[in-house]
């Protein structure tokens, strides 16, 4: 399964072509898929571009994507900390959603995640459950006896070097175990998202691509858009398909 991840925290002045608003997100949302994508994650931003929980804001950008997409295309959004530190406040805020997201990523070194992955599951909101290389997130999440109904983990690969992120994203998997409980999308992110990628697709593992992990292609030139990046990522999982069939 190929995710695109259309902005994540990144705002308009880091790129002209990071979609902010819901109208936007919509058009990038339907453009990836038609380009191969399978699953959508997004980071609804209120007025002043940033990442945002209140449940007008989700609601907005979650109904303006599912409105352009086929039936079946799930839409994901964020959760991160960095919108909303307090993990009460942010488990408030999700109970508060209206209309409500397919899944949400919910990252497990963050403090009071346990608090946030109730609310989530109150809401039948399937969590993609962050696990951050570098992090203690493998061990706590291991630690928590509900590991086995999330959606599946959002292994997250933070070395940004690309002549080691491919080791660093292999001692990530290993250390999330032989047989992790639910399926595991393997990603990377900057510089080392391409080559975390093909770790991905060699291991026969989900993956994602997209503005919010990259804005460049593998030769270094800058990305037209998400489907741009969606349809380089296709093409980097098909060959490796082939080779190992």
């Amino acid at each position: 399964m190929l995710q695109v991840c259309l902005n994540g925290v990144r705002r308009r002045s880091d790129s002209r072509r990071v979609p902010v608003t819901p109208g936007e997100l919509a058009i990038e949302a339907a453009r990836a898929v038609e380009a191969g994508a399978q699953d959508v994650h997004l980071h609804p931003k209120g007025a002043d571009g940033v990442d945002s929980l209140e449940p007008r804001v989700v609601g907005e950008a979650v109904s303006s994507v599912r409105a352009v997409v086929p039936e079946g295309v799930r839409v994901g959004v964020t959760t991160g900390a960095w919108a909303v530190p307090e993990p009460g406040r942010r488990a408030e805020l999700i109970r508060s959603w209206t209309v409500l997201p397919d899944h949400a990523s919910l990252n497990w070194h963050e403090e009071g995640a346990e608090a946030v992955a109730d609310a989530l599951l109150e809401h039948g909101i399937g969590i993609e459950a962050g696990v951050w290389s570098g992090t203690d997130g493998a061990r706590r999440f291991r630690a928590w006896p509900q590991a086995h109904r999330v959606l599946r983990i959002l292994a997250e690969v933070t070395d940004t070097d690309p002549v080691t992120a491919a080791d660093t994203a292999t001692a990530l998997v290993r250390e999330l175990g032989d047989r992790p409980p639910v399926p595991l999308l393997l990603h990377g992110e900057d510089d080392g998202a391409w080559t975390v990628l093909r770790v991905a697709a060699g291991l026969g593992l989900d993956t994602r691509i997209g503005l919010e992990d990259v804005l460049t292609l593998p030769d270094g030139s800058d990305a037209q858009d998400n489907a741009h990046l969606v349809r380089v990522a296709r093409k980097v999982l098909d060959e490796h398909r082939v080779r190992r069939s």
